[in-house]
């Protein structure tokens, strides 16, 4: 099944400056995320920013928030952001088809989100290189789950050639220039 562009939107889930220092392989995950939503931006692919208890896990990591300045953030306490009434109902909206999922922690929020997308009757598609958790055997055996129970697991430099379809597209030079 080929992801449309036209039918994507895209939920970050839980990046946030008290949890994401003690995540696996964080600094690859930031690097990996900066340049999943840039080039998310530049497929006009809507987004909606999800935060766990802000009080307590802080806002999004400063170097992803001054890219999602603009995009419509929801805060919530149920692990999954389909638990979020606002949230679901904002998703719904989109009328998209396919939900973009990458955030943290992967066994946790991303794990429970995934599996109520997938109950909603959307098709979620997990960008496992811009996943993480505290564990790494916790990360890895949600993303066995998740592709167990339906959900697409893909990379961000996967995704994005996916979402720009051939070289003639107009943003292809800034895709390739991204991903290098």
């Amino acid at each position: 099944m080929k992801i449309d562009v036209n039918d994507c939107l895209f939920c970050l889930v839980d990046v946030q400056e008290r949890l994401f220092p003690h995540v696996k392989n964080k600094d690859i995950i930031e690097n990996n995320l900066q340049i999943l939503i840039k080039g998310l931006k530049l497929h006009n692919v809507p987004f909606i920013i999800n935060e766990q208890y802000k009080k307590g896990l802080g806002e999004t990591i400063s170097s992803l928030k001054e890219l999602i300045l603009d995009d419509e953030h929801f805060e919530k306490t149920s692990f999954s952001i389909c638990g979020n009434e606002d949230t679901l109902n904002k998703i719904k909206e989109h009328n998209k088809k396919f939900v973009i999922v990458a955030g943290i922690e992967t066994h946790v929020c991303v794990l429970q989100t995934c599996l109520d997308l997938l109950e909603e009757g959307f098709t979620p598609i997990i960008v496992c290189d811009c996943v993480s958790s505290r564990s790494e055997f916790n990360n890895i055996m949600a993303i066995e789950r998740l592709v167990q129970a339906g959900v697409i697991p893909t990379t961000y430099e996967s995704l994005l050639f996916e979402l720009t379809v051939h070289s003639k597209h107009e943003v292809f030079k800034q895709i390739s220039a991204l991903v290098k």
